[in-house]
């Protein structure tokens, strides 16, 4: 699978290290070069320096011709735009994001976006772990905390 992702924090820099290991083709997008260094010693991938949200710096990245596309920087914003370019612009299959605020999370993924709100499933973890309780499923951590009613979303 060839995978674009954006953003070499932690977690960008561990997905595209795993995927790497495994024999996917990856390259990783970071708008500063000094976060490769995140990398592990032996990533074999793509390495693109440049705004996520430039058509050219996607172009760079090849992700015209990937599979997926996954945007973890620490933007709510950045990272939805991103993944609207990535599959409006650039007709990736799969567009995953990122999103802190489970609010909008949840309007996103209302709309057919497929958000990954860590807020939300890292709070149910730890409550699960508190409460020592068994661990749910993944789709029951998305919505952790919020009621089943939409929420507004708001731009604060």
């Amino acid at each position: 699978m060839k995978v674009v992702i954006l953003g070499c924090g932690r977690v960008g820099a561990t997905i595209a290290a795993t995927m790497s290991r495994e024999g996917h083709d990856v390259t990783i997008v970071d708008k500063n070069p000094d976060s490769f260094r995140r990398l592990a010693s032996g990533f074999e991938g793509k390495k693109v320096v440049g705004n996520g949200l430039s058509e050219d710096t996607l172009r760079k990245a090849d992700v015209e011709h990937a599979d997926a596309f996954v945007a973890v920087t620490n933007g709510d914003n950045r990272n939805i735009m991103s993944v609207q370019l990535a599959k409006v612009r650039f007709k990736v299959p799969k567009v995953i994001a990122r999103i802190y605020d489970p609010i909008r999370s949840y309007a996103y993924a209302d709309l057919g976006i497929d958000t990954v709100c860590t807020t939300c499933i890292g709070s149910g973890v730890l409550h699960d772990k508190i409460l020592g309780k068994p661990y749910e499923s993944i789709e029951q951590y998305c919505r952790f905390g919020l009621d089943d009613k939409a929420p507004e979303v708001t731009n604060e």
